[in-house]
């Protein structure tokens, strides 16, 4: 994507993590990148909570970096050469070659340490076949699929092994992530015919529905204590909408142009709506103070076309923009000791497309 406005269907294609690994090299070996990072920039105008930003990767299609939980790594998806879609890397925080995690085969997403750092989760197609999954007809307005074949996973943070499934199911299982306490999972899937969240112990058991409302409930993330889940969704509430849903449900897609931030006690109970912006709202992560919730949105932007970083209060009240930078934002989290900051922006890319992550150290109340 270019540092200026991008076309909507672009930013939203990158949300869906539409991209397949074809073959490469095995995950014990470092995948090389010509062009060194870390660079350092600094901040955008009005970007008062962030020093400055320093970009880890330079090149390719990367998004959803999520820290470890000592805060020396980061575990993200990647469409890079050799690979023409996702794969899932770690990397330092400090700077250095990115390191393949999944096999090479399949689709994969939304990867998370699991405690101790010594293994990761994510999820993959690889089990339905080498190849990527066919890129869904958009005939029918922008969608995003909902691949049955995404099983979740976990695998040794080295690479090495054999990817374990973990608590395997029919359907689309996917958007996992864990509890800092350390104790749970949550996720999304359509095990029980609709894309809701559960959650689940760390070896796959005790799996339990935490929504039940017609439509969209996924990305979820916990709280710094763990009492609390944040999550993204769509509740179409008229007829025509619902039955579009269920429509394109059945054929394994959701139309993800509006989606609103929702939080919920980690049980599933004490439901409600935070953000009633209209737009397409997702990624959501807590800040660590637990009072606040930071995400993704284009909101303010007439076209659609461009997301920033938000931060509201867990109420509804305060919203705050964040970033003020041309194109996309997006797959914010604050590092376990809430000093540091990363994020997925294609600002400063080189070529048309690219998305890189940055880090920051964080400055609250914009000091």
């Amino acid at each position: 994507m270019p540092g200026g406005k991008t076309p909507l269907a672009l930013l939203l294609l990158l949300l869906a993590a539409l991209f397949v690994a074809c073959g490469g090299p095995p995950a014990e070996e470092p995948v090389p990148d010509e062009r060194r990072v870390p660079r350092t920039y600094p901040p955008e105008p009005g970007e008062v909570h962030f020093g400055e930003l320093t970009m880890l990767t330079d090149g390719g299609e990367n998004a959803e970096a999520y820290f470890s939980f000592d805060g020396r790594k980061l575990v993200f998806q990647s469409t890079r050469p050799p690979f023409s879609c996702d794969q899932i890397f770690t990397i330092d925080v400090a700077g250095g070659e990115p390191r393949l995690i999944s096999s090479g085969k399949g689709r994969t997403t939304c990867a998370y340490f699991l405690p101790g750092d010594e293994r990761i989760l994510y999820s993959s197609t690889h089990a339905a076949g080498d190849e990527c999954p066919p890129v869904p007809d958009m005939s029918q307005g922008y969608v995003w699929p909902i691949y049955s074949s995404y099983d979740i996973y976990v695998r040794a943070a080295d690479g090495s092994g054999e990817p374990q499934p973990l608590a395997p199911s029919p359907g689309y299982d996917a958007e996992a992530t864990i509890s800092p306490k350390g104790d749970r999972i949550v996720f999304t899937s359509t095990r029980d015919g609709d894309l809701d969240i559960y959650s689940m112990a760390l070896d796959g058991t005790d799996v339990r529905r935490l929504t039940n409302e017609p439509g969209y409930d996924g990305g979820p993330f916990f709280s710094p204590d763990g009492s609390k889940i944040v999550y993204r969704a769509y509740h179409p509430s008229d007829p025509e909408e619902l039955a579009d849903y269920k429509r394109l449900l059945a054929q394994g897609l959701v139309r993800p142009t509006r989606l609103e931030i929702f939080v919920m006690d980690a049980d599933g109970s004490n439901k409600r709506q935070v953000t009633h912006l209209g737009a397409a709202s997702f990624a959501p992560f807590f800040h660590p103070s637990g009072e606040k919730i930071i995400f993704s949105s284009n909101y303010g932007d007439p076209k659609g076309r461009e997301f920033n970083l938000f931060m509201i209060n867990v109420d509804g009240t305060g919203l705050e923009q964040i970033t003020f930078s041309d194109g996309f934002d997006g797959f914010p989290m604050f590092s376990p000791d809430g000093e540091w900051f990363v994020f997925c922006s294609n600002r400063h890319n080189a070529k048309r497309g690219e998305t890189n992550i940055f880090v920051t150290r964080w400055r609250e109340g914009g000091a």
